[in-house]
């Protein structure tokens, strides 16, 4: 169920872009953001990024969630954060998946969704 007394973002690619930013500041990397509308009613958009540890991914996971609250914004699931291997994220319009590397490539979730057009994310810093 969301929360918000008014609309936090204009869409959900907005929505998306923002999470991405907000991953970056906790070292998030190899940051991927797919446009499912036209491939899936699962949801808009897939939001995947790669942490070097589970504390790390857990942080990630920790911090969109804080910076997302403080829009007015709630999950409506959260998955994973305990073990801190891949921690996914629902926010209805845009899912978050964020995972230790080596889980990453295990999944191929971009592979799995390889028809699905890429939006650009922000830039990461070296």
């Amino acid at each position: 169920m969301r929360v918000c007394m008014k609309e936090a973002f204009k869409d959900s690619k907005e929505k998306s872009l923002f999470c991405a930013k907000v991953a970056l500041e906790k070292k998030a990397f190899d940051i991927t953001i797919l446009e499912l509308k036209r491939v899936s009613s699962l949801t808009d958009y897939f939001l995947i990024c790669s942490g070097r540890s589970d504390r790390q991914v857990q942080a990630i996971a920790q911090f969109i969630e804080e910076k997302m609250k403080e829009r007015g914004v709630r999950p409506l699931g959260v998955e994973g954060m305990q073990e801190g291997r891949w921690v996914l994220m629902d926010y209805e319009d845009v899912v978050i998946h964020i995972f230790y590397e080596p889980i990453r490539l295990y999944y191929d979730l971009e592979g799995l969704w390889i028809e699905a057009p890429r939006v650009n994310p922000p830039e990461e810093k070296g």
